[in-house]
């Protein structure tokens, strides 16, 4: 028997639609996986223009609700990153909503599956880097902005050239 599953889709921004993760790229790649494992697509729930920096999103909120009410059995998302950027959000989602005896979290690009102790697992493992990406790239903008703004005068800069003409004082004498 089919597992009855909801498909969640999210971008936040215009240019994600752009780079390949648009709506129709997502909801395509997941009726695919849908049909491949025998889920039965209960439903598409789509957040547009919404950051995965919260949980508080409308169509993922829904989602949830669905999951504990037993309209579906599972969750399928593309990637972790369009459901959460956050390991600690995810651990939440996990404990609460993909425990052993509740609905199934189903990722098609990291392969996650946690009706097993094995998907559990690597989804937090992989919710880490979906985290880290978003800290990777704050990383670089920050060392973007440092190569561009003048260096800072420490301290020892100004110690350094008032202490140089005095030299040169001493060696005169």
């Amino acid at each position: 028997m089919p597992t009855k599953t909801i498909a969640y889709l999210r971008v936040s921004t215009e240019k994600q639609a752009d780079r390949g993760v648009s709506l129709d790229v997502q909801r395509a790649k997941l009726k695919a996986y849908a049909e491949l494992y025998e889920l039965e697509l209960v439903e598409v729930i789509v957040d547009a223009g919404h950051s995965a920096k919260s949980l508080d999103r409308p169509g993922l909120q829904r989602a949830l609700r669905m999951l504990k009410d037993g309209d579906a059995e599972a969750l399928l998302v593309v990637k972790l990153d369009r459901l959460t950027r956050s390991v600690v959000d995810l651990g939440t989602l996990v404990e609460r909503y993909f425990a052993p005896g509740k609905a199934a979290l189903l990722s098609v690009g990291e392969q996650i599956d946690t009706r097993s102790a094995a998907g559990r697992l690597s989804s937090i493992s992989a919710g880490s880097a979906a985290g880290r990406a978003g800290d990777s790239r704050r990383c670089r903008w920050l060392e973007w902005w440092r190569e561009r703004r003048p260096p800072p005068r420490s301290p020892s800069s100004r110690l350094v050239s008032s202490v140089q003409p005095m030299r040169s004082l001493e060696l005169r004498l």
